[in-house]
């Protein structure tokens, strides 16, 4: 009868310091140069959730419309730390949040294991939109969680928003070896 509540502080331990999460912040070059895969798509009704050693993955099926870099096919399975399983609840602060039947440009990365992520958790995340003059834009606001400059030093994030056909320009150009500006 004593392990049972060890066994859930243990839990409630784990599970309260993944809230806290701290960044590297990336810039938009880094975020092109790091990724495995560039792509715009929507996400799939529908998501689940599996355990992966002691971390929580939710998976979105993610249709690509367009790839910006690397070979993903017609759909990719996308993994965000955090989620609900069997009725534990696992939040991670900076973990971007996924809606089905939105449409995105995601910077991703595929670990060794074969689990692909948002690069820089949402940092990595940009929605897709139409302004009133009919242009395709893409944005996200600042990460919530507390970030460090390439020095370890603390800095603020910012919003990032430009036309889609700007971010598409800049990715070529830093694949093709330039920076992109």
């Amino acid at each position: 009868m004593v392990r049972i509540p060890i066994i859930a502080a243990l839990v409630a331990g784990c599970a309260g310091s993944l809230a806290a999460s701290t960044l590297q912040r990336l810039s938009l070059n880094n975020m092109i140069q790091q990724s495995t895969v560039i792509v715009r798509g929507t996400v799939q009704p529908g998501s689940s959730a599996a355990l992966r050693g002691a971390l929580i993955y939710t998976h979105y099926q993610v249709s690509v419309k367009t790839t910006y870099k690397g070979t993903p096919g017609s759909s990719i399975d996308v993994a965000v730390p955090g989620g609900v399983l069997n009725g534990m609840q696992q939040p991670v602060a900076g973990a971007p949040a996924l809606m089905a039947g939105q449409d995105y440009v995601m910077f991703l990365w595929t670990s060794k294991s074969g689990l692909t992520q948002v690069i820089g958790l949402s940092q990595g995340l940009l929605n897709v939109t139409t302004n009133a003059q009919g242009q395709t834009i893409v944005s996200r606001g600042p990460a919530n969680a507390t970030m460090l400059d390439s020095s370890g030093n603390a800095v603020q994030d910012s919003n990032l928003q430009m036309p889609l056909s700007q971010l598409a320009g800049k990715i070529q150009a830093v694949l093709a070896g330039g920076n992109g500006q």
